[in-house]
């Protein structure tokens, strides 16, 4: 498993423009939110009736799932940074919770996963650089990780970390320019 500093500053390679980083915290949640919209229509239960002395039913959503797995990634990763993700993803479960039993829900989640993708798109027309996830499908992940990371970074928290992911992204930027080139 590459490291935080690995997967940060591959994602920062591609997002070192300001107008792009801005787009993508506008789009990455609108993307997460509709991910989570979507996976949260998707519900089953587990009867606990052997374990207490009256039945109990556990009921779960596909979203809640594939998040708590993503959580334990994010742990692995860097513990201080999959704590704010931590809340971030309680925070898009309980509102896509709320939201999850609405008619059209899932029209409504493809409408706003559109928008989100069409945000992040115009945010690397100002980059001048495809998307990292064309290269690697890991980066679907280090992209709210990433923003989380800017916040802490703009919050004054990590600045190591900080300095570290800017001088790798900037020194994997130049390579990238300079395989450009060369074709």
């Amino acid at each position: 498993m590459k490291s935080i500093e690995e997967q940060l500053a591959r994602y920062k390679s591609v997002h070192l423009n300001q107008k792009n980083i801005n787009t993508h915290f506008i789009g990455v949640p609108l993307i997460v939110f509709a991910v989570t919209l979507m996976l949260s229509t998707i519900t089953f239960e587990i009867a606990m009736n052997e374990m207490f002395s009256r039945p109990f039913t556990l009921h779960f959503t596909l979203a809640m799932v594939i998040f708590a797995v993503i959580a334990i990634y994010y742990i692995a990763l860097h513990r201080l940074l999959a704590l704010g993700m931590l809340a971030y993803i309680l925070v898009n479960l309980f509102i896509a919770q709320l939201f999850s039993d609405t008619a059209g829900v899932m029209y409504i989640a493809l409408g706003i996963f559109v928008i989100g993708w069409i945000i992040q798109f115009v945010g690397h027309y100002y980059e001048k650089a495809k998307p990292a996830f064309v290269d690697d499908l890991s980066q679907f992940l280090i992209g709210p990780l990433f923003l989380m990371a800017e916040v802490y970074f703009m919050s004054g928290l990590e600045p190591v970390l900080k300095a570290r992911v800017t001088s790798l992204a900037v020194e994997k930027r130049k390579a990238l320019e300079k395989r450009n080139r060369s074709k």
